[in-house]
């Protein structure tokens, strides 16, 4: 990519020892699951590397909905993946409210009461 005066703006390089396939499937409801396989340059899968599942699905909430994104670990088939992806959201889930929770921790530290200055 350049712009008209000719100079370079982005240097984009692609790591051609970590490309992988990737393959999604939804039950069109409430979930969504990634299948990443690892492939080489010809596209040719890569049997020296494994297949990476990811899940992915939206929270409900008073404003709006949440995505949730969380890799689902050690999985080999699409079966596994999906029976063990309401176990790995949940902690996703929790990882967030625990996130969300120091975050709000650090804040309220942060404040000064009026008349309570060392």
């Amino acid at each position: 990519m350049s712009i008209a005066d000719g100079s370079k703006k982005t240097e984009i390089k692609i790591n051609k020892d970590n490309l992988y396939k990737e393959e999604t499937f939804t039950d069109l409801t409430y979930a969504t699951i990634r299948c990443l396989t690892p492939v080489r340059i010809d596209g040719s899968v890569d049997e020296s590397r494994e297949r990476i599942f990811t899940g992915m699905t939206q929270l409900m909430t008073p404003n709006g909905p949440i995505p949730v994104q969380c890799i689902i670990e050690g999985v080999k088939t699409l079966s596994e993946a999906a029976d063990k992806l309401p176990a790995a959201i949940e902690k996703a889930v929790q990882a967030m409210i625990a996130e969300a929770k120091e975050i709000q921790r650090q804040e309220a530290s942060r404040i000064i009461v009026p008349g309570q200055e060392g």
